[in-house]
């Protein structure tokens, strides 16, 4: 006899939109165990900047966008969670910047220090006086604006622990690739995960990010299609760099690069690059992005010093619902068919508002908690491991 067990919901996908999930289903009585295939962090939340946006850089061209508007209350949501009074627990949660920064390299048109002054973006955005600036922009070169943004920046391993800590007996590792694995059951789902053991769950969620699609493909389970908008990000790896978090912002609506600051064990940091840099690095290989960001941080940055620095690039995709423009979607993503909850939160900051599609589904189709969380540790199942950063795997010493 196969040992067998039963859950409300099994989640498949244990990056911060999978744990984030399964924290609120576990708060609100639900029965729930989470599937990993490799890592928890999955493949996209480790390799994030790690941002919690609040909409303000989908305002560039000097309007509100709806994508803007979908993720102007994110912010608040894991501030409460990190004071310790939120939907999760993010008190162990570490924070690497109060505020994520925007500066222009020089002056900008009285038309967007208007806008980013008016009553629209109040609370969003404030301008920094000099004498409050991050160190790397207390440089008396530096002749742009810089303001302070409602959004803060969290060190991503530890948002994934904090999320982790309290659940550890829920992860399972698994793939899912065998024929069988996972297959329709009356009105749920039957997986097995390891041979020998069949957990029967009443309805089965995905947040596996880019391997949803084939998961749905290899058990012929019908689900939205999905896109995949890639990046190809750059490392800059030093001793004396100084912290910094930000956007710099030029004529278009995106932008010109955005860096977030990283910390290796030994002491040095790390400069990650998105933002338009990593967007057109697309087509170019890794000696060609490097030279770029090189010179790209000389000329935003020259009085940082960058000699005897190393460098690395690191490919990403962002896995999304199909769009027909294959643009960004506005806000998260949850599609059911039937027992399958098929998910993409299409931005970090966007987990919470997942978890309250997904909870919100439930309650439409009177799926309440009903059944007693399973003891795991009877059965001997494998367990995934802390997923290791994308700058401890390119500069480990």
């Amino acid at each position: 006899m196969k040992p067998e067990l039963r859950v409300d919901i099994a989640i498949i996908g244990g990056g911060i939109a999978g744990l984030w999930l399964l924290n609120r289903l576990r708060r609100s009585g639900y029965s729930a165990l989470l599937f990993e295939k490799h890592h928890l962090g999955g493949e996209q939340s480790v390799k994030s900047q790690g941002i919690i946006h609040g909409g303000t850089k989908y305002a560039l061209n000097g309007v509100l966008t709806q994508a803007a508007n979908a993720i102007a209350d994110m912010p608040a949501r894991w501030q409460d969670s990190l004071e310790g009074h939120g939907e999760v627990d993010l008190g162990s949660a570490r924070i690497l910047s109060r505020h994520h920064y925007m500066w222009s390299r020089g002056r900008l048109a009285s038309r967007m220090t208007t806008f980013f002054a008016s009553k629209a973006l109040r609370g969003r955005v404030a301008d920094v006086p000099a004498e409050e600036r991050p160190e790397a922009f207390r440089n008396p070169a530096f002749k742009g604006n810089l303001y302070a943004l409602n959004e803060l920046v969290l060190d991503v391993p530890s948002v994934i622990q904090a999320l982790a800590r309290p659940y550890s007996g829920t992860f399972i590792q698994a793939d899912f690739s065998a024929p069988g694995s996972l297959r329709r059951e009356g009105e749920g789902f039957a997986l097995e995960p390891v041979p020998g053991t069949v957990i029967h769950a009443r309805r089965v969620i995905t947040t596996a990010g880019e391997g949803t699609e084939q998961l749905l493909v290899n058990h012929g389970l019908k689900g939205p299609a999905m896109q995949r908008r890639p990046l190809h990000m750059a490392m800059v790896c030093a001793q004396n760099l100084p912290p910094v978090y930000a956007h710099c912002i030029g004529t278009g609506s995106k932008p010109v690069v955005t860096i977030t600051t990283h910390f290796l064990p030994d002491g040095r940091k790390v400069w990650y690059l998105g933002g338009q840099l990593a967007e057109d690095g697309v087509e170019a290989d890794t000696g060609t992005l490097i030279e770029r960001a090189r010179k790209l941080l000389n000329d935003l940055l020259p009085w940082i010093s960058l000699d005897g620095a190393q460098w690395s690039t690191l490919r990403i995709n962002r896995a999304e619902p199909r769009q027909s423009t294959l643009t960004r979607p506005d806000s998260a993503f949850m599609a059911a068919e039937g027992p399958l909850m098929v998910c993409w939160p299409t931005k970090l900051a966007l987990s919470p508002n997942l978890a309250d599609e997904v909870l919100k589904q439930l309650r439409e189709e009177e799926v309440f908690p009903a059944t007693p969380q399973p003891d795991l540790h009877l059965h001997d199942l494998p367990a995934p491991l802390m997923s290791p950063t994308p700058w401890e795997e390119a500069f480990a010493s």
